[in-house]
């Protein structure tokens, strides 16, 4: 496949960015995204010209560091992580746009790299869970309804991308923090700070200058782990009661 790619270039957050032009040919079909970037750098050094910086790590859709538009949507044509997108989702000849993360809360380092650290501070702000020391409980010790445990690892899938504050045509990170708040909040172990948890976590959100949630859906379409959207209606629910316990 030969293809036509546009990729954002940025030297670094200071600096003023422009999309620029390169061909990449001999791409295989079976490739994922990023080897198809590699391809692209390894000519580009070739050259003596700079790479293109990208973020990754595990390339297994695990850790969330990929984060790339891809002709306008978070991740892609597919909903998957960036690594796990292959090059049979384009066409021979087909352009293809590359650019950051475009949030205010995750500034461009540099080309396609952005500080994510707004979420590590998000996730800081809520703290511990209160846990008895010493030798492992029991596993019966405390028992959890089925329902609790599914919807318990159903939040807890979330990788921390970030494709959700990309999509977001306001830049809001309602859904990545509804689903750290409610993995813990419906579990016993996570009951004693639930209030704390949701009021501290929610400020820090807010803090970092994510934007404000209208519900437009576009969150959960683009999450690579399917975080629901009614995700943040509990996390609203649990928000109100935490708000109306403290002023009580």
């Amino acid at each position: 496949m030969r293809l036509n790619l546009r990729v954002w270039r940025q030297k670094n957050g200071g600096s003023e960015g422009a999309m620029a032009t390169y061909a990449v040919d001999g791409i295989s079909p079976d490739m994922s995204f990023l080897e198809m970037l590699d391809t692209l750098n390894e000519d580009l050094i070739l050259r003596g010209e700079d790479p293109v910086a990208f973020d990754h790590d595990c390339r297994e859709g695990i850790c969330g560091a990929c984060s790339l538009v891809i002709n306008g949507d978070a991740h892609g044509p597919e909903r998957t992580t960036t690594c796990q997108l292959h090059m049979r989702s384009f066409r021979d000849g087909d352009t293809i746009d590359v650019e950051p993360w475009r949030a205010s809360a995750f500034p461009v380092v540099k080309d396609l790299v952005v500080d994510r650290s707004a979420f590590d501070r998000v996730i800081q702000a809520g703290g511990y869970i209160t846990a008895t020391t010493g030798s492992a409980p029991e596993a019966h010790a405390t028992p959890v309804p089925k329902a609790d445990a599914d919807s318990a690892f159903e939040h807890a899938e979330c990788i921390g991308c970030g494709a959700c504050v990309a999509a977001c045509p306001n830049g809001s990170a309602m859904l990545f923090t509804s689903a750290k708040i409610n993995h813990l909040n419906v579990l016993p172990q996570g009951s004693p700070e639930r209030e704390t948890r949701v009021l501290d976590m929610v400020a820090q959100m807010d803090a970092e200058g994510f934007g404000g949630c209208t519900l437009t859906g576009e969150c959960a379409t683009a999450c690579p782990k399917g975080i629901p959207l009614p995700s943040i209606a509990a996390m609203n629910r649990e928000w109100l009661r935490a708000r109306r316990k403290v002023k009580g």
